[in-house]
């Protein structure tokens, strides 16, 4: 019996099919590859930093991880276009990290430890993330997630032209040339009337999302992610509020600071539109700060509502259980939906 137990358990683990063969399918898997334009680096980033200076470029550093469809939409959307491939190779030195990975990455501090142990240590919570550094190893420019090409190109240009020296990285957003938006608020029933006084939640989590008038990512959040069961399923576990990034509405913070949405947009950093920022006990847990898709807004509002991020600091992780959880109950899981 112990040997037939064995031989099922080995079996498992070199044909995963054979164990996951009563699960329902997982679409939207990413297919990419790195581009050989990337250096293939000894990841001392002190040094690649540096070299990069000297060179009169930044030193990028791409988070990733297999199968991500949002790496993918990187490299083979953004990353097909010649203008930001060209771009990116004149004014950039790219490296690339996997969040699972084992090699070693000296880091700015002189410490050495493996990919998943450095990403964890930064917080890369998703996938993509890019961080540029200059060449004395200041963190310039983060990027918490997939951005669509003439935000990704946008962002590239504004630590090439060294506005971060002057500037927030969402006041030189907010001047590019926006996709083609509806050009308004959307109202849902869900969303909590003004006034805004963010510290009366209710006994809930607090979601508040920051949001433009024109911003086709803000479009897409409300006639394809929000119109989903699922989704909605999520957010009646929430006290949600929608805010203009940029009006001056008056808001009392979950601290209790009595400012505007747009002073308030300004402290949090918010670069990204939509973006959502989740609270429990007026405190911060996580952020939704680039474009995702359906699944993956669902499993962050569930791993907040949850209370899974006391238990479980890696986001990646929860959500890979959660797909196969939801699997194993014959839901289709599709992460590009």
């Amino acid at each position: 019996m112990k040997q037939l137990l064995l031989l099922f358990l080995l079996l498992g683990a070199i044909l995963p099919g054979v164990v996951m063969a009563d699960l329902a399918p997982l679409k939207g898997v990413g297919d990419y590859s790195i581009p050989t334009w990337f250096k293939q680096s000894f990841l001392d980033l002190p040094e690649e930093a540096a070299a990069a200076g000297a060179a009169d470029k930044h030193l990028l550093v791409y988070f990733g991880q297999p199968g991500c469809p949002y790496c993918a939409e990187l490299f083979n959307n953004n990353f097909s276009q010649r203008h930001i491939v060209d771009y990116t190779r004149r004014h950039f030195d790219s490296i690339d990290i996997n969040i699972w990975g084992d090699r070693e990455v000296k880091d700015f501090s002189g410490q050495t430890r493996p990919e998943k142990a450095f990403a964890s240590g930064l917080k890369v919570w998703f996938t993509p993330s890019i961080l540029v550094f200059d060449k004395h190893g200041k963190q310039v420019l983060r990027l918490n997630g997939y951005y669509p090409p003439h935000q990704f190109l946008a962002a590239l240009r504004y630590v090439a032209e060294k506005k971060y020296t002057g500037q927030s990285l969402a006041q030189y957003l907010a001047k590019a040339p926006p996709a083609s938006a509806a050009g308004t608020l959307h109202p849902e029933p869900f969303f909590v009337p003004p006034p805004y006084d963010l510290t009366k939640a209710g006994g809930k989590p607090l979601a508040v999302f920051f949001e433009q008038k024109d911003c086709a990512g803000c479009d897409t959040l409300h006639q394809n992610i929000f119109r989903q069961p699922a989704t909605l399923e999520q957010l009646q576990r929430f006290r949600v509020v929608q805010l203009d990034r940029w009006s001056n509405a008056p808001v009392i913070t979950p601290a209790g600071e009595k400012t505007t949405a747009r002073q308030w947009a300004e402290r949090l950093n918010i670069a990204y539109v939509p973006s959502a920022v989740l609270f429990v006990d007026s405190r911060e847990v996580i952020r939704i700060e680039a474009f995702l898709k359906a699944f993956h807004v669902q499993s962050v509002l569930d791993y907040t509502a949850s209370g899974a991020f006391r238990s479980q600091p890696d986001l990646q992780r929860f959500i890979r259980e959660r797909a196969e959880h939801l699997r194993e109950r014959g839901i289709t899981v599709d992460l590009w939906e």
